[in-house]
């Protein structure tokens, strides 16, 4: 009988790293293993079960991630495949991108990969929606590009989510205005532009949810495409997709209708005769964006069938 596999959550105790392990405790072909409290930031324990488990999540701060990955290559050969949900090594070529539905090769990629780097919640949207049509040649890789983002207040941590939950934080906030954002290497990279995007988030009263958004003057690309033509090269490339879809354009759209799911829905909305459209991308902030997207990865750098979605399993 083939050995049931093992996964520890180094920084289980945080926003991502308990909806992890919530999906993970709805799979019965994986064992999920934690130290005891107390001993959480003991590098010794921390090694030992490393040593024990065929798989370590890093839900933990960049510098603790980076740290975390030199312990576990200690191991030499008995290291654990590795799966980071920081923004430590998202641009690293040293780790497998984390989003399957980048290429038609990226599943592979990941399922084969020793270290894989989940991808950021805002950047997900912005390189769904972008990388088809620059492959497809209807966006320019060096056009001028921005995003705009709304997220839920559970992507900014523990002080944001106190914040909130106290009622002490401002309704709606936009925030990066420098526009040094840490996402934007990974969404230039992943996308396909040559042309630094801009890159604005936002943070809105409500727990989970998130849109990115992206408007184009579709008389400034070549050929001059039509809504239409964007929405063929969209549908085309996630056809038969599992948990990426493209859907009918609507006049409004709120942030939270998919969570706790893995799902993201992409849109086209505008007008031909303005020559003007917006495209977005709604999904969770910890499903698609953060949690879901990580069991995700987990099912194909185990080789197992996983339940991605919270709202899935419950029903």
């Amino acid at each position: 009988m083939a050995k049931t596999p093992t996964v520890f959550i180094d920084g289980e105790a945080g926003t991502t790293g308990l909806q992890i392990r919530d999906r993970l405790a709805l799979l019965p072909n994986v064992v999920v293993r934690s130290i005891d409290a107390a001993r959480r930031k003991d590098p010794a324990a921390r090694l030992a079960m490393m040593a024990e488990v065929d798989l370590v999540v890093l839900c933990l701060p960049d510098d603790a991630a980076k740290e975390s990955a030199a312990l576990a290559a200690t191991l030499g050969d008995r290291a654990p495949k590795l799966l980071d949900a920081s923004t430590a090594h998202r641009v690293n070529p040293d780790w497998a991108y984390g989003l399957p539905e980048l290429s038609a090769e990226q599943p592979a990629k990941i399922a084969a990969a020793k270290r894989v780097a989940n991808p950021g919640c805002y950047p997900t949207g912005g390189i769904l929606l972008l990388r088809p049509l620059i492959e497809a040649g209807i966006i320019p890789a060096d056009h001028p590009i921005a995003v705009n983002a709304i997220s839920g207040y559970s992507g900014g941590g523990n002080a944001m989510i106190a914040a909130y939950e106290a009622r002490t934080a401002p309704d709606y906030e936009m925030y990066a205005l420098t526009l040094e954002h840490k996402h934007v290497a990974e969404l230039q990279l992943y996308s396909g532009l040559t042309r630094r995007p801009i890159f604005v988030p936002s943070v809105g009263d409500f727990r989970q949810g998130m849109i990115d958004s992206i408007p184009l003057h579709l008389e400034t690309l070549p050929g001059k495409p039509k809504l239409a033509d964007i929405e063929a090269a969209l549908a085309a490339r996630y056809a038969g997709g599992e948990h990426v879809r493209l859907v009918p354009a609507q006049p409004k759209l709120e942030p939270r209708a998919l969570n706790d799911t893995n799902a993201l829905e992409l849109r086209v909305h505008g007008n031909d005769t303005y020559g003007q459209a917006v495209l977005t991308a709604r999904y969770d902030n910890l499903g698609k964006g953060a949690s879901g997207a990580a069991v995700q990865n987990i099912g194909l750098m185990l080789g197992i069938a996983v339940v991605t979605s919270l709202k899935l399993a419950a029903e």
